[in-house]
Parts: C-alpha cells; sequence; structure tokens
C-alpha cells in the first residue's frame, strides 16, 4: 500500500536552446521515439506519479511529441536567457499538493535506466534522507531526488546569481548518495558528436 511518502513526481528541464547542437536537440530520434520521448518513457517505466516537462523555444514540437504520455508539458517564457533553475522552479510550482518528492531530470539524458529512477525512489521510500543523488565512482550525476521540505528553498533562491549546483553545494551534508555500476548518470548531449555517441548501437549500426 502507498503512503503519501510514496508519490513522486519528476521534472524535465527541457526548455534549452541547444546551440552547439544546432537543432532542438529533445527532438532528435532516439529508438521508435525521440530523445524527450525515451526520457518520459523511462519515467514512466518507473512509475513516477507526475511528470512535468518545461519547455523553450520548440514547446509545440515538444508538446505534440508526448501528447500520448502522461507527461504535463508547461512553458518557460524565460528560456531564451535564464538557466536550468528558473525551469526547476517553474516545474516544481505545477506539481500536485500530494507529491512528495521529485525527481530532477535533464530532457536531453535520454540513456537514464528505470533501475536507476527506481533505486533512487527506493531510497527515498527507505527513508534514507531528503536529497539523494547517484554517484558514479565518486561523481555525481542525474537525476536527483529532492523532499518537499527543500522546495520552498528552490523557489526562493536568486535565479540571476545561483544555481541548482548552488544548492547542492549548500546541503551537501544532506546529500545521500546512491551508488550506481554505470555512467549513464554523468552523460548529457550537448553536440552532434555527443548524438552520434550516445544513440543506441543498433540505430548507429544501421546508417
Amino acid at each position: 500500500m502507498m503512503t503519501t511518502k510514496s508519490i513522486i513526481g519528476a521534472v524535465v528541464l527541457a526548455a534549452g536552446m541547444s546551440r552547439r547542437m544546432g537543432q532542438p536537440k529533445q527532438l532528435l530520434p532516439w529508438g521508435k521515439t525521440t530523445v524527450i520521448g525515451q526520457v518520459v518513457n523511462v519515467l514512466q517505466a518507473a512509475q513516477v506519479a507526475q511528470i512535468v516537462v518545461v519547455t523553450g523555444k520548440s514547446r509545440e514540437q515538444v508538446e505534440q511529441t508526448l501528447k500520448n504520455t502522461s507527461a504535463q508539458c508547461v512553458f518557460n517564457p524565460r528560456y531564451e536567457t535564464s538557466e536550468m533553475l528558473t525551469s526547476l522552479k517553474v516545474g516544481i510550482s505545477r506539481l500536485h499538493d500530494e507529491v512528495q518528492a521529485v525527481l530532477v531530470v535533464l530532457g536531453d539524458q535520454p540513456q537514464i535506466q528505470v533501475s536507476v529512477v527506481q533505486g533512487l525512489i527506493e531510497q527515498y521510500r527507505l527513508g534514507k534522507g531528503v536529497l539523494i543523488v547517484p554517484s558514479y565512482q565518486m561523481r555525481r550525476g542525474h537525476p536527483w531526488l529532492v523532499d518537499r521540505s527543500l522546495w520552498q528553498e528552490i523557489l526562493q533562491m536568486d535565479d540571476e546569481r545561483e544555481s541548482m549546483r548552488n544548492f547542492l553545494n549548500h546541503h551537501a551534508q544532506d546529500i545521500v548518495y546512491y551508488l550506481v555500476d554505470t555512467p549513464s548518470i554523468l552523460t548529457d548531449m550537448d553536440t552532434p558528436e555527443d548524438y552520434q555517441q550516445m544513440r543506441p548501437v543498433d540505430e548507429r549500426d544501421n546508417e
């Protein structure tokens, strides 16, 4: 039986400009879907209760891509000038009252594994901590999980001077590291070269 504490949401940060990629990286093909579609598929497979995708320049295309999923798309009107912290605030503000913890997920990390997401959620449900971050070979990555008790602090942070890294550094003593055996938590996709290297092997072989 699920408890209130078990209800987990996710904010997917997908409002970036994709300047180095040269095209909207969220919409690049990935298997039978797109990069952002795969991210949402992983979260759905991990049974995340509410998925909020924060969009920017490509909002209409992303919304179209995700129309048959459980994800809710919200728009960050400051996408051109703001950093990820702003999008995180936009996303958190849309989470339902019953959601007690949020996964902070990158929209350009389609290689994240269901097992990692499930592991983070399990650690939270076991009461391990209020801030749970995956770690591979002593390096922290994404997604990470934050209890509702810390959301107000995030919402009050100065977008112009602070970042999500500042938040993590400020709460260094609160972080519970969840050790994983995959480097997938570390890599995101910024350039065409990144995309080619990260694509599923069968897709690369078919070119």
